[in-house]
């Protein structure tokens, strides 16, 4: 022990052989899995740790799997965002919701009147019992306990201008965040009839209306464009420099109706899907890495990736109206698609 408390090369080479040794016991144990550290042996690590070079520190640390990487990576981006926009201040007890008698009544009457708004309800309301009611605590009400039924729902207009083909593309734009946790804005186009992710456009740091006729110009170069676009109401999409550059390419905006997301759901789903099957699994370190990276998943989703709505068969297939290409099960061999995220089979 003297001797180790001294300073020197004895307590760093004690200190590597202690560590490799531990390591080894470590990953022997029988586990289907890989194996769980024990406390003491995270404080046994940490001390060691301290003791080494960290020119040798680099040969001798345990192995991570890149599962915990991504895992702490998504704990750092929470993390920041809770710090970002959490509340600091103490919570106050908001007011109290409307009485069970008022919710019930409105209830009762948007379900005997179904073509009836908000400020219809209200105002019939005022009439009938003298309640002061703002529309904003009638939409609250019906959006949270009013359910609509089956005959009441229809296509919207935004579905069935997209079940004509070539005639409208939805955009949307969504944040990732790179391993050093810099914001990156995506931009995201699809032609709404065949599910075609029409393109990406990466940019980093805050956002304009420059910037955001930038992407939407990069995407749409040398496509044939559609008659409509559909947007949603973020601020992004009301700049005045927006508003007219769609009217120089001669392209009618669409917008989705306010507090509802269903009614701009292709988009909505398919940034779910990005998220959950490559966002989620993958880092990125910079505009350009991103860039390239959502490129490569974009070939794997237009052209070999199926979808149920499509009759299971892929957006390209759908696009170009093709019978998928089939090849005989005894004859085939497997691709990686998407830098290795996914193994998919193909004709030997």
């Amino acid at each position: 022990m003297i001797r180790l408390s001294r300073p020197g090369g004895a307590k760093a080479i004690a200190a590597e052989n202690m560590v490799l040794r531990q390591q080894l016991i470590t990953l022997s144990r029988k586990h289907k899995r890989s194996p769980k550290l024990k406390i003491s042996e995270r404080i046994l690590f940490g001390v060691l740790s301290s003791w080494i070079n960290p020119r040798r520190l680099a040969r001798v640390s345990i192995i991570l799997k890149p599962a915990t990487i991504l895992k702490f990576h998504r704990a750092l981006v929470k993390r920041k965002y809770s710090l970002l926009f959490s509340n600091k201040t103490p919570k106050k007890p908001g007011r109290n919701g409307p009485p069970d008698e008022l919710i019930k009544l409105i209830l009762e009457m948007k379900t005997r009147n179904p073509r009836f708004g908000y400020l219809r309800i209200a105002m019939q309301i005022k009439e009938a019992f003298g309640i002061e009611l703002d529309e904003g605590v009638i939409r609250r009400v019906l959006s949270k306990h009013f359910k609509t039924t089956p005959e009441d729902d229809g296509p919207s207009w935004l579905t069935f201008i997209g079940h004509m083909k070539d005639s409208l593309w939805s955009v949307d734009m969504f944040r990732c965040e790179s391993i050093f946790l810099k914001s990156h804005w995506v931009m995201l186009v699809m032609d709404q009839f065949t599910r075609r992710i029409i393109g990406f456009s990466v940019h980093a740091g805050d956002m304009d209306g420059v910037a955001v006729c930038r992407m939407f110009n990069k995407i749409i170069t040398g496509k044939s464009l559609p008659k409509y676009i559909s947007t949603d109401n973020d601020p992004l999409f009301r700049f005045h420099r927006w508003q007219a550059n769609l009217r120089i390419i001669d392209i009618i905006e669409i917008k989705s109706v306010p507090y509802t997301p269903t009614s701009h759901p292709f988009v909505e789903r398919l940034i779910g899907t990005i998220r959950r099957e490559f966002l989620d699994n993958i880092l990125f370190y910079n505009e350009n890495d991103l860039q390239h990276k959502l490129c490569e998943f974009q070939l794997y989703y237009n052209s070999k990736r199926g979808h149920s709505s499509l009759g299971r068969t892929t957006p390209v297939n759908q696009a170009n109206e093709n019978r998928p290409n089939v090849f005989p099960i005894n004859k085939y061999r497997w691709k990686k698609m998407a830098r290795g995220l996914f193994d998919l089979p193909i004709a030997a």
